[in-house]
């Protein structure tokens, strides 16, 4: 499903472009190391909370929201896609982009972090004191201001906080379907800092605030630093993608290009604007 061709040097390109921009004004050694790529903890699995599996991962939702989460599993189980809005190919969002599906990497200059994916656009967060805009078009990734602080008084910035609003949806947290409120007025705040025992691991906490949520919901997730040179692919999720979904079903195409259902009796589509054929 996926093709995979290099893209390393239009990423460092796009990075020096930026860097030349503000290279008169920025101080490395004000700023923390978070060079390299970064993968999830070993041994997780693609999901929220990293300290529980994915079926148990007990989130805060109201019943409304709960209802929705079990009916996403259910269907699942029974051989559909649930609430997974990615095999469509739509963008993962916040808060799930801050799952680490494939590699990301960070580009830090004083009035912009550039947080660069294998499988999604770059998410940017602004950090010259901007306020949160009143007009700017909703995404699926929000919209990002960051802070940074220097937390233990020795002259470089060691934590940045990121608050992030302004989406559209639907939106999840894992591929079990665990949902967003459908409003879009999350507010995502979340805390980035190095370890203090090991400067290969990258903390993220971050807390949500949703209406789907009885209570604001706090993880962290730990980032490991991959030992060598960055070098990104393409993950084109739309190249050679067999799940296709029709009116509110969805399918799949089989090798040989013929639509086959995903659960056991599932109907076929309604081809109500096709000519049917006349049985002779």
């Amino acid at each position: 499903m996926l093709y995979r061709t290099s893209f390393g040097t239009l990423v460092l390109t796009a990075a020096l472009a930026l860097s030349v921009a503000t290279a008169a004004a920025h101080d490395e050694s004000k700023y923390p190391d978070w060079s390299g790529q970064w993968r999830r903890a070993p041994g997780t699995g693609i999901v929220w909370d990293e300290t529980k599996p994915r079926l148990k991962q007990e989130p805060p939702l109201t019943p409304e929201y709960q209802a929705i989460w079990e009916a996403s599993i259910a269907d699942q189980a029974a051989g559909g896609q649930g609430g997974d809005t990615r095999v469509t190919c739509r963008s993962n969002g916040m808060p799930r982009m801050a799952t680490i599906v494939r590699p990301l990497a960070f580009f830090i200059q004083p009035d912009i972090t550039l947080v660069v994916y294998d499988n999604n656009i770059p998410r940017w967060i602004y950090t010259d004191g901007r306020e949160m805009p009143k007009d700017a078009e909703p995404s699926y990734a929000g919209y990002s201001i960051g802070k940074w602080l220097d937390t233990d008084g020795d002259g470089r910035f060691d934590t940045l906080e990121v608050e992030t609003r302004n989406f559209k949806g639907p939106r999840i947290y894992d591929d079990s379907g665990i949902p967003l409120h459908y409003d879009n007025e999350s507010v995502i705040k979340e805390r980035l800092s190095l370890d203090k025992s090991n400067p290969n691991i990258l903390l993220n906490e971050i807390t949500t605030y949703d209406h789907a949520l009885t209570r604001p919901w706090t993880v962290t997730k730990h980032y490991y630093r991959v030992p060598g040179r960055i070098e990104f692919h393409e993950d084109l999720c739309s190249e050679d993608n067999a799940h296709v979904y029709i009116g509110k079903e969805g399918y799949f195409i089989s090798g040989d290009g013929y639509l086959m259902p995903t659960k056991k009796d599932q109907p076929p589509p309604d081809l109500r604007y096709f000519k049917q054929t006349q049985k002779q």
